[in-house]
């Protein structure tokens, strides 16, 4: 019998990006913790998104203009950056999906039985 995984599979270097934009696509203007929690909670916690590498992605993307920020309130009070994607976010969105099944097709190939 194959054992529970206990530890959680790191995203795959590329999709971060994309990851976060669908989630802002498909829920509209989230905080920084509701983008994990979605990732995580999407993915039936094989995926998690560490804040150490959620933040800085984030900054990146409103660096491009993929992203909007304004400070509100969250739901428990506090005070958070809400993030809304941009039309150039979405633009970018679909790029990162193409270009995700492009390689995602590319290793399928590779990896199918002869």
């Amino acid at each position: 019998m194959e054992a529970m995984r206990t530890t959680r599979t790191e995203i795959p270097p590329g999709t971060l990006y994309m990851l976060v934009l669908k989630a802002l696509a498909r829920l509209g203007p989230m905080h920084g913790y509701g983008i994990a929690q979605y990732i995580q909670q999407t993915t039936e916690e094989v995926l998690q998104v560490e804040e150490g590498s959620l933040y800085p992605a984030l900054q990146r993307m409103l660096t491009k203009s993929w992203l909007k920020a304004e400070w509100r309130q969250s739901e428990n009070n506090r005070r958070a950056r809400y993030y809304t994607l941009t039309p150039a976010g979405r633009k970018q969105l679909g790029a990162e999906v193409e270009e995700f099944e492009r390689v995602t097709a590319a290793i399928r190939r590779v990896i199918q039985p002869a």
